[in-house]
């Protein structure tokens, strides 16, 4: 890893210029399934792939108490253009913010300056236990409209550290349908389907959390 500035080759893109053909936000809640824990999300979605989100997620549990907040912006091509983070803990408070430049490059910074990575030129970001960002490639892909199966690299966000590290996951549609479409994912020696809406929000994802 190596600090550096973003400079004319690397440029942070905003995906957030144009917002003609963008539609009212709205709010999107999940609740855990098996663990105390509520995701709360205030989402603008636009025609295209464009999406703009912020939330707020809440783990109450015995083995895991914090809470997170977060801002995505995601661009026309459906890619993620930058991610901020804040978790606290009753120990402390930790923030992290990632920016993909126009080189394909990530910046990646938790207050003490920014840090150049590739993570194996990923295009998508995965919060973990938040369930908006499984939403990012199935939308891109269209994998809720037509099949397709990919395995993608993925810049995997764990909470509440913010640690930050390039995996691999899987996504295969298994059905389609007009109103709820089924797309499996895969994340090492983990599978689940998932269940996704018309724009490819999640509506059920046994195990972790369901739209209420």
């Amino acid at each position: 890893m190596n600090s550096s500035n973003a400079t004319d080759a690397g440029r942070v893109t905003s995906g957030e210029t144009r917002s003609t053909s963008a539609r009212k936000p709205e709010m999107f809640t999940w609740q855990g399934i098996h663990e105390p824990r509520l995701e709360q999300v205030r989402l603008l979605m636009s025609s295209d792939q464009r999406l703009r989100a912020s939330g707020r997620l809440v783990a109450a549990g015995p083995d895991e108490q914090f809470n997170a907040s977060f801002e995505v912006s995601v661009g026309e091509s459906g890619q993620v253009t930058r991610l901020l983070l804040r978790t606290a803990t009753v120990l402390e408070e930790r923030q992290c913010s990632l920016s993909r430049t126009e080189d394909g490059a990530w910046l990646v910074d938790h207050g003490q300056g920014s840090k150049r990575e590739t993570f194996n030129d990923a295009l998508d970001v995965d919060v973990q236990f938040a369930v908006l960002f499984n939403a990012i490639p199935i939308r891109r892909l269209g994998l809720h409209r037509e099949p397709g199966e990919h395995a993608l690299p993925v810049v995997r966000v764990s909470l509440p550290d913010l640690s930050v590290r390039a995996v691999t996951q899987t996504y295969k549609t298994v059905s389609v349908a007009d109103d709820v479409s089924v797309v499996r994912f895969k994340s090492g020696g983990f599978e689940q389907n998932i269940k996704v809406d018309a724009n490819g929000l999640v509506v059920e994802y046994p195990l972790i959390s369901k739209r209420i």
